[in-house]
């Protein structure tokens, strides 16, 4: 039992530390120089300015881009006799006291991704880097995470005892184990005052609490979605734009909310990657509402084919009869119904015609889910029957 524990405990410092950024947690007594590699990061950023030389009368950018547990990344100003490269660990000024975390960015490429995210390069309000981690600071550091997760579920029992409707989701220790955030998600307004209160003597550091949406929530614990890739959220989407159910229908899709939807209940981030590619091939697409007159009769819209550049109409009194017309034909076909032209029939115009097949609803018997609940009957022996046997004998009988 106790062999299991100390695996448990091991595991869970292990994946703590890879929601850091590390490969592996930092070593006390060794150089930890290597523990933060691209392909161990969670939201990692690639420095495609790293090989490209500044000129010699200008300076190095003075601020760099520190990451810590899940998506939090922070811009820290950083003095000129202090040396820094990714992937090193540094203390940081904090309020209060200081927070440990990894080097993700330097130089350049940090204003850029300043400007992105809207930080003024100028700002007095940037905390300042006080030094690389030393031994102290890691051992610190390391006991603080390995609070992190009993603290979340102490927390949660907590929430739960004081009838509390909130969830908490994830607990992060600063590097000098003074304070804590806990990171919630609720669906109305919560008065946690007597939950701090009672966390506060529970834990004995400074509390600090911090809505997040249900997107957040699932890019914090992760996971894999349907196309059997690990969640955009959790891996390198960081700005959550809105996705409506117009989205779905200007794809073509079916509103199934369980094809639809992610592991977060809302509709799926990447519902928006291919949208703009349908916006724009629909642009000379005619308004599907518009009914097409013929003098066989008036066709309605029945699907598209947004690629092939292809819409399928059929008769009013033959919605079982489909046929596929370009784009253009539809679109002339319309401009000249408007002068009051209307053509003979659609059958000229069509490039492919499909029949609408209507399955009935009643169960075929080979086709029949029920009949896996039936009990195979036992292979009969081989030999006459019962009756047979009786047969035989009443014959023999009759002749004496």
């Amino acid at each position: 039992m106790d062999e299991n524990n100390s695996q448990d405990i091991t595991n869970n410092n292990n994946n703590a530390f890879l929601t850091r950024g590390c490969c592996h947690p930092p070593q006390l007594y060794h150089d930890n120089s290597n523990i933060a590699k691209h392909r161990c990061c969670k939201l990692d950023a690639f420095d495609w300015l790293k090989d490209i030389e500044l000129p010699e009368d200008q300076p190095k950018f003075e601020i760099i881009e520190v990451r810590f547990k899940n998506s939090r990344k922070e811009y820290f100003r950083c003095t000129a006799d202090l040396k820094l490269a990714e992937g090193d660990v540094v203390a940081v000024e904090a309020s209060p006291g200081h927070d440990i975390g990894i080097v993700t960015l330097t130089g350049e490429i940090v204003k850029l991704q300043m400007n992105k995210r809207g930080f003024d390069i100028n700002s007095d309000t940037i905390k300042r880097v006080y030094r690389r981690a030393r031994l102290s600071d890691i051992e610190k550091w390391l006991n603080a995470v390995e609070l992190e997760e009993p603290a979340k579920f102490k927390s949660r029992n907590i929430a739960r005892n004081l009838s509390l409707s909130m969830k908490i989701n994830d607990v992060e220790y600063q590097g000098d184990e003074t304070k804590a955030i806990f990171y919630y998600t609720a669906e109305e307004r919560v008065d946690f005052r007597e939950l701090i209160k009672v966390m506060a003597e529970q834990f004995k550091v400074r509390i600090e609490m911090r809505q997040i949406g249900v997107r957040q929530e699932a890019a914090r614990l992760g996971g894999i979605g349907s196309c059997g890739r690990e969640l955009c959220c959790s891996t390198w989407l960081t700005n959550f734009s809105s996705v409506t159910t117009n989205t779905a229908r200007t794809q073509q899709l079916s509103l199934n909310p369980q094809k639809l939807a992610g592991q977060c209940g809302k509709l799926k981030c990447c519902l928006n990657y291919e949208n703009p590619v349908y916006l724009d091939a629909l642009k000379n697409f005619p308004n599907p509402e518009i009914i097409l007159k013929t003098q066989n009769g008036e066709a309605i819209h029945q699907k598209s084919d947004v690629f092939k550049k292809v819409l399928w109409y059929a008769y009013l009194n033959d919605q079982s009869n489909l046929m596929a017309l370009s784009v253009d034909k539809v679109n002339e076909i319309i401009s000249d119904n408007k002068k009051g032209i209307f053509p003979k029939q659609l059958e000229d115009y069509a490039l492919k015609r499909e029949l609408k097949v209507e399955y009935s609803t009643s169960p075929i018997e080979e086709e029949d889910i029920n009949r896996f609940d039936k009990m195979e009957e036992r292979p009969k022996k081989k030999g006459p029957s019962k009756n047979s046997r009786n047969d035989n004998r009443n014959n023999r009988n009759n002749r004496r």
